[in-house]
Order: structure tokens, then C-alpha cells, then sequence
């Protein structure tokens, strides 16, 4: 892990990883409204139950907060993990009715706290981008 990746993952995988465990013990109700936002970018998610649901998000918040926490986790890799998740946010965001204004990108006041997370995809294609260290030969 380079240097300059150390404030990226340590901001990013605590937000993500204090939200997986806030999601621990998700009621029905607020189960139910994540996996109706979730199935407008995976529609197959609501073929599960609500609960189930809950706890699998739960799960992969958790593992991809830590994925970005621990340094023995190639950047690539994490990176990877956080382009998928931020995508997937991005993507709901832009595909739910009164999160965006008439231009279809700019955020409504109702989608402002879904826009904003667009800084974790910017995150994550920094992480992947970032070249490798290339080691000097000693002659």
C-alpha cells in the first residue's frame, strides 16, 4: 500500500465499515426501503426477504470497510470492492424518481445525501489508477 493511499481507505472503509455495522440489526421496515432502492440497480435483490436482505448488506458493508482498513489488502483490490459498491450507490441515485432535477444529474434536496457519495467512486478509481512502485535493481 503506498503512502498516499492511507488516508483514502482509513476516511473511506471507517465510514463504510461504521455503516455495515449500524446495519447489524436492521428492522423489517428499514430493511424493506434498502432493498426497494437496491432493486432499481439489482432488480434480483428483491426476490429475497427483507430481513435476509438486511443482514447481507450488513455483511458486505462490513467486509468491504475492513477490505479498505487493513493493509495486507492490495489497493487494486479494495479499490475494486469500493467501485462496485459507489457504482451501484451512484447508479441508484441517479435511477430514483425526485433524487435528481430535471437535468437527471444534478441532485434534488431529497438526493443530496445520495450525490454526495459519488466521492467514494472517486476514491476508488484512485486507488485502482494509482500506478504501481517499481523497485530500483541494485548493479
Amino acid at each position: 500500500m503506498n503512502l498516499s493511499h492511507i488516508p483514502l481507505r482509513l476516511v473511506t472503509g471507517a465510514f463504510i465499515l461504521n455503516s455495515g455495522l449500524a446495519k447489524r440489526n436492521l428492522d423489517k421496515e428499514s430493511a424493506a426501503g434498502l432493498q426497494a432502492m437496491g432493486s432499481r440497480v439489482i432488480p434480483q435483490i428483491s426476490a429475497l426477504e427483507p430481513e435476509r436482505f438486511g443482514k447481507l448488506l450488513s455483511y458486505a458493508e462490513t467486509a468491504l470497510g475492513l477490505s479498505l482498513l487493513l493493509p495486507f489488502v492490495p489497493s487494486r483490490l479494495a479499490g475494486a470492492g469500493l467501485a462496485a459498491f459507489s457504482g451501484s450507490l451512484f447508479t441508484m441515485y441517479l435511477k430514483t424518481p425526485g433524487f435528481t432535477l430535471d437535468d437527471g444529474i444534478r441532485p434534488s434536496p431529497q438526493g443530496t445525501g445520495f450525490a454526495k457519495d459519488i466521492w467514494m467512486l472517486g476514491i476508488a478509481v484512485a486507488l485502482i489508477l494509482d500506478p504501481k512502485r517499481k523497485t530500483m535493481k541494485r548493479t
